[in-house]
C-alpha cells in the first residue's frame, strides 16, 4: 500500500493530544494540591479506551441494527470481499446489513481477525456491482491499517479531556497551591486553558478522522485498482445522504466518524465535520486513475 504523509500527519495529531492531556493534569494537579485526581481520571481514560476498542463493533452494529448475513445470503459480497482480502493477504471480515435507507458503510472490529463490513441496505441498493466493490476495498483498508485503534483512542483522550476540564471548573477553578487563592492571572489563564482544550481535542481527533480517510481512499483504491468507481461511489453517496441523511441521534453521533460518508449529509457543520469535503476526495481519485484515454 501507499506510504502516506498522513500517517505521520495523525501520529503527529495523537501525540499532541496526549500532550494537552500532560497539560491539563498538570493544571488540575497543581490547581488543587492534589495529583490523586490526576492518577484516577487517566485510569478512567484508560479503562474507556480499552472498552471502546473492544466494543466498538458491537456498538455500532447495535445503533445500526445490523445483522450478519451468510455466503448464501449474500453471495456478490462475500466474493468481493474475500477477493480483495486474498489480494491484501489479511483474513476476510465478517459482513452485515443495515436496514437504514440512507446510503453507507462502515468498518469495525478491533483487529483484523475480528474485523467486520457493514452494507446499509441503502447503499446497496443504490450503487453498481463495481462501485460496491470500491467501497469495500475502502473499508477493508480501515481495518488493515488499524484505524479502529486510531479512532478510538483519539475519541477516549478528546472525552477525558472534557471529564477533566469539568471537574477543575467545578472543583479546582477558584482554588490556589495549597487551597489558597493562588495568582488571579494563573487561575484566569488556567481556566481559560482547559476551556477551550476539549475544543481543541474535537478539532483535533475530526483531523485525525479526515486523514484516515484520505488513506483509505488511497489504500483502497489502490487494492481494488479502480480508483474511478470509488470516486463515481462518492458522489453517489453525496446525492443519496443528501436525500435521506440518517437520523440524529447520540448513538449515531458516536460512530458516524467510522462511515464512508458523513452520514447526517448538509446538516454537518465543516469545522467539526468527521470527513473530508466529498469534492476533494473525488478529485484526489481521480488524480489517482490518470489521464482517461
Amino acid at each position: 500500500m501507499h506510504q502516506h504523509h498522513g500517517r505521520l500527519r495523525t501520529a503527529g495529531l495523537l501525540a499532541f493530544l496526549f500532550a494537552m492531556v500532560m497539560l491539563v493534569g498538570a493544571i488540575v494537579a497543581y490547581s488543587t494540591s492534589s495529583p490523586a485526581f490526576l492518577f484516577l481520571f487517566a485510569g478512567i481514560g484508560v479503562a474507556s479506551v480499552a472498552y471502546s476498542y473492544w466494543n466498538s463493533d458491537k456498538i455500532a452494529l447495535r445503533a445500526m441494527k445490523a445483522y450478519p448475513v451468510s455466503r448464501d445470503q449474500a453471495p456478490q459480497l462475500y466474493q468481493m470481499v474475500e477477493e480483495l482480502a486474498e489480494r491484501a493477504q489479511e483474513p476476510a471480515p465478517r459482513i452485515f446489513i443495515s436496514p437504514q435507507p440512507t446510503p453507507n458503510a462502515f468498518a469495525t472490529g478491533r483487529n483484523p481477525e475480528k474485523g467486520v463490513v457493514c452494507f446499509t441496505e441503502g447503499i446497496l441498493n443504490l450503487l453498481t456491482e463495481r462501485e460496491v466493490r470500491a467501497v469495500t476495498g475502502h473499508e477493508l483498508m480501515h481495518i488493515y491499517n488499524r484505524d479502529i485503534l486510531i479512532s478510538s483512542v483519539a475519541a477516549a483522550v478528546a472525552g477525558f479531556l472534557t471529564m477533566i476540564t469539568q471537574f477543575f471548573i467545578l472543583f479546582g477553578g477558584g482554588r490556589g497551591r495549597g487551597g489558597q487563592g493562588g495568582n488571579p492571572l494563573v487561575l484566569i489563564g488556567s481556566l481559560i486553558a482547559v476551556i477551550l482544550m476539549p475544543i481543541a481535542a474535537s478539532l483535533i481527533q475530526m483531523a485525525i478522522s479526515r486523514t484516515r480517510e484520505y488513506d483509505a481512499d488511497a489504500d483502497g483504491s489502490e487494492l481494488s485498482g479502480d480508483p474511478l468507481a470509488l470516486a463515481s461511489a462518492l458522489d453517489k453517496l453525496h446525492n443519496g445522504i443528501s436525500r435521506v441523511p440518517l437520523e440524529e441521534d447520540p448513538k449515531h453521533d458516536a460512530h458516524a466518524h467510522m462511515m464512508i460518508a458523513n452520514p447526517f449529509g448538509a446538516k454537518a457543520k465543516r469545522m467539526f465535520a468527521s470527513h473530508p469535503p466529498m469534492e476533494d476526495r473525488i478529485e484526489r481519485l481521480k488524480q489517482m486513475a490518470g489521464p482517461q484515454q
